[in-house]
């Protein structure tokens, strides 16, 4: 009978590391069976150790506890980050040497963020930092940062992100067959949601492209789109296919797309004196380790946002009650910046994600959350003027890339 406990023990323990790694990853669905298995295999943990070992024997049980709750947590956390992609691409059926129909492709490539929970775009990301070896969480603190995705989007219900680029790209289109082009096909495209870029991409040379354009809607040149165009040119589309393959430049020199912001700022102060209103553009941020890596993405961002509020400037608002913040890895933060403007006599503030192009859990939640700790009186007003989204002049900002390619 001892040795049943014996074995029941570090069994429990294992199983309680395994099922605990599962209740932080799985789909909020499945959320309460996993967390019912992990307290029940943890309970019967602690009760075994509790009454079927003298307290002599502690010196044992407890560093066997520990270490089979840890061998578990390890093996089902390395399970978890083996994860497959299983977004599927179509079969390239389009024969080596056709040249296509005579038409052109406009693969749309932004970020994409799922509907709901899906940890697969971080998975694929931890993946990417690990083969260049650039520093990020450690793998086994992994499980803990998925578990906080998924209260992101408990919290904010879902993510209207890849919803609003499917308008985005509609209205993209609309803007060429008012022009009278008929002929241009127009294909959706992300790196963390449905279809991938390749996917995007064989449809286009399916369908007969004889010429393929990919639309980068970021506003920086980052990891992002380095992994769009890797999947891309993977392809060997010009190799095997003799089609060429462009890409646009992301936004981050849009003179264009730097007006949406003072329009928006605009609409949004009318019943109010600028010199009142303070404008805080919130950047993304990166560790500093990956500037290294990719030494634009921050140099971009500055500025893009620094372009912004000197229009702001020219149009009006006050440049003391204009400012940058972050919403990770660098400093400043949001709330400090408010503070500021309030000290500064402003009674609304508008804040931006300035660096999104669709709503997502970093403008429908992260921002405003970082933003709503400032200390502040209850009579300023905060407004969220979120992130890009389908506004026409970001619409106009995207087609002003494409068009130097077409040209």
């Amino acid at each position: 009978m001892e040795l049943l406990f014996w074995i029941l023990l570090p069994l429990s323990a294992f199983f309680t590391g395994w099922f605990l790694v599962r209740f932080l990853t799985i789909h909020p669905l499945g959320m309460s069976l996993m967390l019912f298995i992990t307290l029940l295999f943890g309970i019967t943990t602690l009760i075994v150790l509790l009454t079927q070992f003298p307290v002599r024997y502690m010196v044992i049980t407890i560093p066997l506890v520990l270490i089979s709750f840890i061998i578990g947590y390890l093996i089902r956390t390395r399970i978890f980050l083996s994860t497959p992609d299983l977004r599927n691409s179509p079969a390239l059926t389009r024969q080596i040497g056709d040249s296509g129909k005579g038409h052109t492709a406009v693969i749309y490539l932004t970020h994409g963020e799922p509907e709901t929970y899906d940890p697969i775009g971080w998975i694929n990301q931890f993946r990417e930092f690990d083969a260049q070896k650039i520093p990020f969480i450690p793998w086994f603190v992994r499980p803990i940062f998925a578990y906080r995705l998924r209260n992101g989007y408990l919290r904010i219900g879902r993510s209207n992100h890849v919803f609003i680029h499917n308008q985005m790209i509609k209205e993209l289109e609309r803007e060429y067959r008012i022009e009278g082009d008929s002929t241009t096909r127009f294909y959706l495209s992300f790196l963390d949601a449905s279809p991938t870029a390749q996917a995007a991409t064989i449809q286009a040379l399916n369908d007969g492209a004889s010429r393929i354009i990919v639309s980068t809607v970021f506003l920086t040149v980052s990891n992002h789109t380095t992994e769009g165009q890797n999947q891309i040119r993977d392809l060997e589309i010009e190799g095997k296919f003799s089609v060429p393959v462009q890409f646009t430049t992301p936004l981050y020199d849009s003179e264009i797309l730097k007006l949406m912001f003072l329009e928006r700022a605009n609409t949004n102060s009318k019943d109010i004196d600028n010199s009142k209103v303070g404008v805080l553009l919130v950047g993304h941020g990166q560790p500093d380790e990956w500037d290294k890596e990719w030494p634009t993405e921050t140099e971009q961002e500055l500025s893009f946002r620094n372009g912004v509020l000197e229009l702001l400037t020219a149009n009006g608002y006050k440049r003391e009650n204009l400012s940058l913040a972050w919403m990770e890895f660098k400093e400043p933060h949001p709330a400090p910046k408010v503070e500021e403007f309030v000290n500064n006599g402003v009674e609304r503030i508008l804040y931006f994600s300035a660096a999104i192009s669709a709503e997502a859990m970093h403008s429908q939640y992260d921002v405003p959350k970082l933003v709503n700790k400032a200390k502040i009186p209850s009579n300023i007003q905060l407004l969220n003027m979120g992130a890009w989204n389908d506004d026409p002049i970001v619409i106009r900002a995207i087609k002003e890339k494409i068009d130097i390619l077409l040209d």
